[in-house]
């Protein structure tokens, strides 16, 4: 072999070996995604078996396959607990090889998947939960926060209900850190719009009766009874308030997360007026309307709410980055998902270095039952709350990833 034969085969093996592994290969000729989330427990309805099926709907849309290698889907249920959704992500990541985990509903199950996550250096992407520690003091290199947080929810639904001249609150609360961090976001934007916080009472996650609940928030005599909690606990406490005559009162009671799920599960004549807000809605953009009749057709009949929206987005995403970077590296992939503007027709923004995503938020109030027009039309979108104006700013941050 001629000496520039040699030269030119030891410079090719000598860039080989200096190329980034990420660069050469996809892990395990398969990308797999896995989707973690309450599937039979209290959150079910608002993410559950429609994340499963959004995250399909992504993966047929992208076309079955990205870098020519197969994108499979799989799922685990963690019912909401902590425990059981940080071994199902470790299951995951070590027998499934998954590369990504998106859902996530509840906050103490979205840090604790996270924290295995970040150990397996695997992308997660947090649809469901809503705590501000996700991205705040809790954030990870790995992690993105999708649809909503407690900064936004308290910035629309709070501020809304302050505006509008009620000014006395108290909190019924759910009693883990989701609970705790919506109702401190709230009680900041009530106290610093002139509002005063009359007291709060702490429930367990899953409570069956609300009653002693929703008697000592009667007793405060505030204007606002203020909801710190989701699912079931929404619809559980709505439920109470009605027995009790608070509905018709001069009390007011106000969910602070809400879903369509809940909603329907209540009904019109108890839930008209109420004012919640979301961080997409179904019926709110053509765009929006068209995957929502694609998802009714496979999902019996019933409309997406936010995080099953936000799973088929992300899910999106996630195998646009691994196209562009042409690898399926979790580096690779955050930094360009952290590149580039999102804009897939039903939400548009850009995620930032903790990893929250910036977008417009939507406060929507509850239709009358006769401006319903089908099951699933029950709210119209009353106000458009700008991304900067619903997301924590990054010189108020609390993430190691920021740089100030």
């Amino acid at each position: 072999m001629k000496k520039t034969a040699i030269a030119t085969l030891a410079a090719s093996c000598f860039l080989a070996a200096a190329m980034p592994v990420h660069a050469q290969t996809v892990s395990d000729n398969e990308i797999r995604i896995g989707v973690l989330t309450d599937l039979s427990g209290i959150y079910s309805a608002i993410e559950g078996p429609g994340a499963v099926l959004a995250a399909q709907m992504a993966a047929r849309d992208f076309g079955g396959q990205v870098l020519g290698k197969k994108i499979v889907i799989t799922s685990a249920d963690t019912q909401s607990k902590a425990d059981l959704a940080s071994s199902k992500a470790r299951e995951m990541f070590e027998r499934d090889k998954v590369d990504m985990i998106v859902g996530n509903v509840s906050t103490a199950s979205a840090l604790a998947a996270m924290e295995v996550a970040e150990q397996f250096k695997k992308v997660s992407i947090v649809t469901g939960a809503a705590s501000l520690q996700i991205t705040n003091e809790k954030c990870t290199p790995y992690n993105v926060h999708y649809v909503y947080d407690t900064y936004a929810l308290s910035r629309g639904t709070g501020k809304a209900v302050v505006d509008s001249g009620k000014k006395t609150w108290f909190f019924v609360t759910a009693d883990y850190a989701f609970g705790h961090t919506l109702e401190r976001d709230t009680t900041e934007v009530v106290v610093a719009n002139g509002g005063k916080v009359l007291g709060s009472v702490k429930h367990p996650i899953n409570t069956q009766d609300f009653s002693s609940f929703m008697a000592q928030a009667q007793a405060s005599k505030a204007e606002i009874i203020g909801l710190a909690n989701a699912g079931g606990d929404t619809i559980g406490s709505v439920k109470q308030a009605a027995e009790l005559g608070i509905m018709n009162s001069k009390q007011t009671v106000v969910p602070l997360l809400m879903f369509t799920s809940d909603i329907q599960a209540l009904g019109l004549k108890q839930t008209s007026g109420m004012t919640f807000t979301e961080g997409w809605y179904w019926d709110h953009s053509d765009a929006n309307r068209k995957f929502a009749e694609r998802f009714m057709k496979e999902f019996k009949g019933k409309a997406p709410t936010s995080p099953q929206a936000g799973v088929y987005s992300a899910t999106l995403q996630y195998l646009k980055a691994i196209d562009a970077a042409k690898t399926d590296n979790s580096d690779a992939v955050m930094k360009q998902m952290k590149a580039v503007e999102i804009n897939d027709g039903l939400f548009r923004g850009k995620i930032r270095a903790d990893g929250k995503f910036e977008h417009d938020m939507f406060l929507l109030e509850v239709k009358k039952p006769n401006e319903s027009k089908n099951p699933n039309d029950v709210a119209k979108v009353i106000k458009v709350i700008a991304a900067k104006d619903a997301t924590l700013p990054l010189a108020q941050s609390k993430c190691k990833l920021v740089t100030k």
